[in-house]
């Protein structure tokens, strides 16, 4: 399998959809289905009933998963770049295509 080019903890960019432009930080990486969970992007709401866990009961608001493909790392000026992999110091590091600098996270 290969390395994750988006991890974690990043900053990215959303690159298509209703939600273009928009930045934020990667939440959850789901690998088997190629989609990230973006922090305040992809706002879905849910209706939700009154029951025993939840009398009030009322509109749920959380962030759906996005395709991966979707989302680009953000580089050091905020926008989005493609990531390859180089050896340095004998680590295999995450490098921004744009700007040439290591991603740290």
């Amino acid at each position: 399998m290969a390395a994750a080019k988006i991890k974690k903890g990043d900053t990215v960019v959303v690159r298509t959809g209703k939600d273009k432009g928009r930045t934020g930080t990667v939440l959850q990486v789901l690998p088997k289905d190629d989609k990230v969970v973006v922090g305040g992007v992809n706002i879905a709401a849910r209706h939700r009933k009154p029951s025993q866990s939840n009398p009030q009961g009322g509109i749920d608001r959380f962030e759906a998963p996005l395709h991966i493909s979707k989302v680009a790392v953000a580089d050091k000026d905020g926008k989005p770049t493609r990531v390859r992999f180089e050896t340095r110091d004998g680590k295999k590091v995450r490098v921004a295509v744009k700007s040439g600098e290591a991603i740290d996270g």
